[in-house]
């Protein structure tokens, strides 16, 4: 049985902050550009890493003892501790200012910005957003709003609906959702979460039907797409927010469209149904 949620608990980590540094090296880009399914390329010194290499940098490491049985660090410590057990990446804001480069130190400032709480579809919901900033030798580079989402185990699911028509896009990638691809991510990231790459916990545990991707990984794939179909630059701002899990075992899709202020784009599983919907301005 959950913890019972004292909201005006959680709020008092309003504020709390932490700096965290570390260095962008080639042996990351490649790991990563392959993870994207780029040219892995020989990196150099200077040259640009993937937009958002800095998801893969400075992340926290903690004991194998003090970690949750979902594989995340017991609660508490710079995130507040709520105690509704699953808990997922549900989307956030990125201002690209400048490209993080090869050899650089990169700082991340983060503080905890807002901590609320909602009723959904599937019970009672725990909104956290973090803001980071994150600088290079030559200034910030990034801005960025995390939105974490706490939410109840749950045993059933809300009525089926008959989904809308798939959306139509005019720039479309297709790739295979497998677990390798879910495995090499949460390496890069050093990411413990077990939903990504423990398929008996994720399904006998947790209730899902399969190993879930990662909501970084999905906006990692649109923001690129958004850069490559606007000569490599990328947006000034994205915007996004995950709209259903995506799994293991089939082909997904990076879609886009343009419009008068920027663009639309979403990924989608095997069926055209959207999982994560983002908006790009430049």
């Amino acid at each position: 049985m959950t913890e019972k949620l004292d909201i005006d608990h959680l709020r008092q980590w309003i504020g709390r902050s932490e700096e965290a540094t570390d260095t962008v090296t080639a042996q990351l880009v490649k790991g990563l550009r392959a993870t994207l399914f780029q040219e892995v390329g020989a990196p150099k010194p200077g040259d640009a890493a993937p937009l958002t290499v800095h998801w893969c940098l400075a992340q926290p490491v903690f004991p194998m003892s003090m970690l949750g049985p979902d594989g995340h660090p017991t609660r508490g410590g710079f995130l507040p501790p709520v105690p509704l057990p699953r808990r997922m990446w549900a989307g956030g804001e990125i201002e690209f200012l400048q490209p993080l480069r090869v050899g650089d130190e990169s700082t991340r400032n983060s503080r905890i910005a807002d901590v609320q709480v909602k009723t959904g579809s599937t019970g009672t919901l725990c909104f956290v957003s973090v803001e980071h900033s994150i600088s290079s030798p030559r200034g910030i580079a990034i801005r960025e709003r995390q939105d974490i989402v706490y939410r109840e185990m749950t045993t059933t699911s809300a009525p089926a609906k008959a989904p809308p028509p798939p959306p139509k896009a005019q720039h479309r990638q297709t790739h295979v959702s497998d677990p390798v691809l879910l495995f090499r991510y949460s390496a890069l990231t050093f990411n413990g979460h077990r939903i990504h790459y423990d398929r008996d916990y994720v399904t006998k545990v947790e209730g899902y039907p399969g190993l879930i991707f990662h909501g970084p990984l999905q906006a990692t794939f649109i923001i690129e797409m958004a850069a490559k179909l606007h000569g490599g630059k990328p947006p000034k701002r994205f915007t996004y927010r995950g709209v259903q899990p995506l799994f293991e075992g089939s082909e997904f899709s990076i879609n886009a469209n343009e419009t008068e202020a920027g663009m639309e784009l979403w990924t989608a599983n095997a069926e055209g149904q959207p999982t994560m919907k983002g908006t790009a301005v430049w």
